[in-house]
């Protein structure tokens, strides 16, 4: 398995696109393709590749030169449980701590918590609704 980062409008990033859509918006009811993607020029786009197949990916958006965001990470029905979501966190946040990035955060869904618990991620807030569904404010300070 090999790490990459996704050039916005490549053909990997359709392929990611298409992976967030079946595994993360058709199941709360909305469709990625129907959505304006613009703002995603500016995120940093991650990919978990076997050859040139797409098994994972995960974006990252800086919001200031040491904090990011991770949001929409998803892995392909085929590879869950083979460690593909472990190993694309893991060298997501050695490319963001090379990137000069010290504290990563996310809105995780209620069901992944345990996952990102077990990578070192706290939750420091309260339960809340987005998407319909329940989240949780994970945060983690990278060495």
């Amino acid at each position: 398995m090999t790490f990459r980062e996704i050039e916005y409008g490549s053909p990997a990033f359709r392929d990611g696109c298409e992976l967030r859509n079946r595994m993360l918006w058709l199941s709360v009811g909305l469709n990625l393709f129907e959505a304006n993607l613009d703002h995603e020029r500016q995120e940093l786009h991650f990919g978990l590749f076997d050859d040139d197949t797409l098994l994972a990916c995960v974006i990252a958006v800086p919001i200031s030169p040491n904090v990011a965001k991770i949001r929409q990470m998803a892995v392909s029905p085929t590879r869950q449980g083979r460690g593909c979501g472990r190993s694309i966190i893991q060298d997501l946040e050695k490319n963001l701590a090379g990137k000069g990035f010290r504290h990563l955060f996310m809105h995780a869904r209620l069901t992944a918590a345990v996952f990102y618990e077990k990578l070192g991620y706290l939750t420091t807030g309260p339960e809340f609704l987005e998407v319909g569904l329940p989240h949780v404010r994970m945060e983690k300070v990278l060495p």
